[in-house]
């Protein structure tokens, strides 16, 4: 006869401990209460990333604003060029489109 471990004793006796707290209604009701938490919780936050990256966008779209006037003004005393002033007026464009839609995003998601 084989002599078994007090270990390899202790390890099937867990075995069994944990498929019997597998099969029980609590284990299951417990999986499924934090499922549906960190689902919400994932939502939220992703929700909250979508506000923040937008807003961030919309910051730049207005440092890209204050650049076009700065520009502009330049432009007419003579010394802008054209092709600075619509590279600050395409910034402000793309970042302002990048942070409206991002807003656009987090409020389809609601």
């Amino acid at each position: 006869m084989a002599n078994t471990s007090t270990a390899q004793k202790l390890g099937v006796a867990a075995r069994i401990a944990g498929e019997q707290v597998k099969r029980s209604r609590t284990f299951g009701a417990l999986v499924s209460g934090a499922r549906a938490t960190l689902s919400h919780f994932g939502s939220v936050l992703h929700q909250l990333w979508l506000e923040v990256t937008g807003f961030v966008f919309l910051v730049f779209a207005s440092i890209g604003v204050v650049a076009l006037v700065r520009e502009y003004s330049a432009y007419h005393v003579g010394k802008g060029t054209g092709g600075r002033m619509a590279a600050a007026a395409g910034f402000s464009l793309v970042f302002s489109w990048f942070g409206v839609t991002s807003f656009w995003r987090a409020r389809r998601k609601k």
